[in-house]
Formats: structure tokens, C-alpha cells, sequence
């Protein structure tokens, strides 16, 4: 062995010594656990799932109320279309969209030169039948004397008769033509036929109005109903007097709806029936407004809970029952939908889950099984 592999040997020997000595040494042993217990330390750990009151719903057997769903326009019960009634220029309008007018009241006029120049041309043609009249009445007084005196034949004093009969005929007939132009004079006067609001314009002074051409639209927002197309199945368990639930358009509240008719015939081409619901009275309910909702059908005791607790973002419902701490899902087989006396929505639970237990409802979110939950104390709850 040469003098330089031997110091090599001797320097690799010291090497290992000084190591072996170092992991014997009861420091760095500790020092070593410190650090392994420092890492778990500082692991986080996740916090169970506070959970206010409001965030639960319990099963339980309550009254539930079927329904049937409605979709419509709203509509005025009594509405009325102002036309002409003759040809003629429309020369004046004096009430625009959303006057108020009362019926009988005059809202405008239709030129009635033509008119007047008719009732002028009938009365003088009833002058003239009275004149006719007057000199067959004497023809025939005259007559009557005269075959009383023997001077004429009785067959004259029966052409005198007839003469007079022809002329009383035709004086009546004139005057019935006096009556008809007058009324067509009347004609050209616009009349409101109810009480109500004007919906539309139809139109504009200068403009000439052909006979029963649409010229106002009045409403009677006081009585307003539903027009609503449901299926021949649906209407089979719907009757008159049923009561519904409305949201309307640009009202925030429900409005409270009955069923007042139901339609006897299908309506042609779309085989649907027409359903109508009278509407309670509400300041902000228009003509024309979509609606929809749903009908009361039966009221019976179900095992139910409110339909945020049902969640569906799965291919099978299922529900979270809070459950020793934790949040476990369960599938769940639904039965009717329908709402509480109160109105909240609900759906039946025939199988997943018992009466008492406590599910989370949708405002909680998205939340996975096994997930720790516990009622948050009154001190977090108000802070919340």
C-alpha cells in the first residue's frame, strides 16, 4: 500500500467517526422531533360549518296544498271600442291615454254638415208628404159631402179614401225619416259606453273615419281577471271557485286570485281551455300585465318540507340531514309539490328521509357530505 492510498483510508475513517458521533448525540435528536412537531403545528385545521336556525328545515307531516300552475295576461272584464257610426271626418277628440271618462260622456264629433244637410232634406220632404196629407184630407171631406148630396158616385168618394190613406202612409213614412236622420246627425257626436280609463288612441282629428273604424279603447280597471290556457287534464281537477296565487309583473306581493269561469270549449287549434280568474283589486294592476302562479286543487296532511331543502344539482335528488355533527347526504324520492297554508313552497319526501329530521337548506350553499356543522352560539349568530 503506498504512503498516499493509506492517508486516504485514514482521512475517510475520521469522516465517519465525526458523523456517527453526531446522530448519537442526544441534541440533535430533540432537535429533530421539535422540527417534525413544529411542521404538524402549523397544519391547518378545518372549522365545523356554523349554522343559524334559519338554515335548517325539519320534516315533519303538514298540511300541503296541491296546485296547478297558470300563465296569462291580465285583462279588463268590461272594455268598449269607440267607432264611427258614419263616414266622415273626425274633427274633434278631446281625451288622450289614461283620461278618465264617464259613460255618456261626449269625447268628441265627426263632421255633421253631411247629417245636417240630410235631416234638412228629410224634414222638408216631411213637409211636403203633411201638404200632400192636408189636400187629401179636404178631397176626401168634400167627397163625403158631395155623395151625402147625391152629386158624385160612391166609387169616387172610395178613390178619394184611398188618395188620403196613400198620402197619411206616406207622411209617416217621412217622418220616420226625420227620426232617421236626426239620429244619424247624433251619430257623429263620440259617446263614452262605460265608465273607465282611455287605453288607446286610435285616431287623430283631421283624419277621415270610415263607417266602424276604431277611434278610442276604454278599460274598466275595476274588475280584472286572468285569461289563462291550461291543459284539458289540468282543467279536469279544477273548479270554479278555487283560489290561486298570482305574481304580477312590476307588483312585488302576490295578488290573490279566484277561479270565476272555466270556458266550456276547447280553444281551436291549440286544444287548451280557457280558465278565468277574477283578481283582487290592486292599484298597480294593468290591462295587458303577464301573470302567472298557481291554483289551489287539494289540501292534505304530507310528509314535507320547504323546497329549498331539496336539492337537485344532481342526477337523483337528495338532501343534507344533519347528523352526529356532520352533514350527510341522502337521496331522496319526492312525491306532490305544492305550498303551506302560509304560502311557502313545499314538496313531499315519500322515502330518504323521517319525520324530526334536519336538513340544510339551499341558503346554506354548496356543501359536502361529511362536512362538520354545528347551531352557531347566540354571540357568533348576532355577528353574523
Amino acid at each position: 500500500m503506498t504512503p498516499a492510498l493509506r492517508r486516504v483510508l485514514i482521512l475517510l475513517a475520521v469522516a465517519g467517526l465525526a458523523v456517527g458521533g453526531w446522530k448519537l448525540r442526544p441534541g440533535a435528536a430533540a432537535a429533530g422531533n421539535a422540527a417534525s412537531a413544529s411542521v404538524a403545528a402549523s397544519a391547518p385545521v378545518r372549522a365545523a360549518l356554523e349554522l343559524l336556525p334559519d338554515d335548517l328545515a325539519v320534516v315533519a307531516t303538514q298540511p300541503l296544498i296541491e296546485e296547478i300552475e297558470l300563465t296569462g295576461s291580465v285583462k279588463a272584464v268590461r272594455s268598449a271600442l269607440v267607432k264611427a257610426k258614419v263616414a266622415a271626418e273626425l274633427r274633434e277628440l278631446s281625451v288622450r291615454e289614461g283620461d278618465a271618462v264617464r259613460a255618456g260622456q261626449v269625447l268628441g264629433r265627426l263632421d255633421d254638415t253631411e247629417a245636417g244637410w240630410r235631416l234638412k232634406q228629410a224634414q222638408q220632404q216631411a213637409d211636403a208628404a203633411k201638404a200632400q196629407l192636408d189636400i187629401a184630407e179636404r178631397a176626401l171631406a168634400n167627397s163625403q159631402a158631395l155623395v151625402a148630396q147625391g152629386f158624385i158616385s160612391p166609387t169616387a168618394l172610395d178613390t178619394a179614401q184611398s188618395t188620403a190613406q196613400a198620402n197619411r202612409a206616406s207622411w209617416a213614412a217621412a217622418q220616420s225619416a226625420v227620426e232617421l236622420a236626426r239620429k244619424t246627425q247624433g251619430d257623429t257626436l263620440l259617446v263614452a259606453p262605460i265608465n273607465g280609463l282611455v287605453s288607446a288612441r286610435l285616431a287623430q282629428p283631421g283624419e277621415r273615419v270610415a263607417l266602424d273604424g276604431r277611434i278610442l279603447e276604454i278599460v274598466d280597471l275595476s274588475q280584472l281577471e286572468l285569461e289563462a290556457a291550461l291543459a284539458p287534464q289540468a282543467v279536469a281537477r279544477l273548479s270554479v271557485g278555487a283560489s290561486a296565487s298570482l305574481r304580477v309583473d312590476g307588483i312585488t306581493e302576490p295578488v290573490t286570485a279566484r277561479v270565476a269561469r272555466i270556458n266550456p270549449a276547447t280553444t281551436a287549434g291549440a286544444r287548451t281551455v280557457t280558465a278565468y280568474l277574477s283578481l283582487a283589486p290592486h292599484p298597480a294592476l294593468r290591462q295587458g300585465l303577464f301573470a302567472q302562479g298557481a291554483a289551489a286543487l287539494a289540501r292534505s296532511d304530507r310528509l314535507a318540507v320547504p323546497l329549498d331543502a331539496l336539492r337537485q344539482d344532481q342526477p337523483q335528488p337528495y338532501v343534507l340531514v344533519v347528523q352526529a355533527g356532520q352533514a350527510r347526504a341522502r337521496s331522496v324520492q319526492i312525491g306532490q309539490r305544492g305550498r303551506s297554508p302560509q304560502g311557502e313552497p313545499l314538496v313531499e319526501l315519500l322515502s330518504g328521509a323521517a319525520a324530526g329530521d334536519q336538513l340544510l337548506r339551499e341558503r346554506v350553499g354548496t356543501v359536502r357530505d361529511g362536512t362538520a356543522v354545528r347551531l352557531a352560539t347566540a354571540a357568533s349568530a348576532a355577528s353574523r
